[in-house]
């Protein structure tokens, strides 16, 4: 009897310790990928689109940069400029299970687009130069109160390289890419509305 106290015990003490343990966090090569954006921060590199269609024409004839302007240990922010629009940031934050990218949409004003923090989080590893973004039910939600059904079935994926960034939108009928340069760095930009 004492011993089988002590087996559930010990049995007891382990679940305990199970229990207590945190979830999976970001992988070796979400880690890696994380870190090779956060060595750029405070630095600006110049973009151009590298595949899109008619409906990336508020990008045609815009100069393209993005910003690494905010990194702590668990989030980067990353504004990209299009021309005079200072509206978007890119959000990419460390979570229990992997990595997640929102896009974070500011008015002239400060306010928060209707459209905002809209993104995904990753499925799997990913690589240590790329991840990619399915998108998540709060995004699907805001796309359909919003009359944009076109966006439910959006992937995101982010790359790095040693030379390049890369942002790019996949779903039907859509194949979007900005490769940016990360031989040049610019003159940083002016702060995106909201986070001035």
């Amino acid at each position: 009897m004492a011993k089988s106290i002590s087996i559930f015990l010990s049995l007891g003490a382990g679940v305990s310790l199970m229990l207590a343990a945190p979830a999976m966090a970001t992988s070796t090569e979400q880690t890696q990928f994380f870190d090779a954006i956060a060595a750029h921060c405070g630095q600006a590199f110049e973009g151009k689109v590298t595949a899109g269609n008619s409906a990336d024409s508020a990008f045609s004839g815009k100069r393209l940069v993005m910003h690494v302007r905010e990194c702590s240990e668990s989030e980067l922010k990353v504004p990209f400029h299009v021309g005079e629009d200072r509206s978007r940031t890119w959000v990419i934050t460390k979570t229990d299970t992997g990595l997640r990218l929102k896009h974070d949409h500011r008015h002239q004003d400060g306010s928060e687009d209707k459209v905002t923090m809209y993104g995904g989080d990753t499925l799997d590893a990913g690589s240590a130069e790329l991840q990619s973004f399915p998108v998540d039910a709060y995004s699907i939600d805001n796309f359909k109160q919003n009359g944009l059904s076109q966006s439910i079935t959006n992937v995101w994926h982010v790359g790095i390289t040693d030379t390049q960034f890369i942002y790019r939108l996949t779903r039907e009928n859509r194949d979007f890419k900005v490769t940016f340069d990360l031989t040049q760095p610019v003159e940083l930009p002016p702060a995106p509305w909201g986070h001035e």
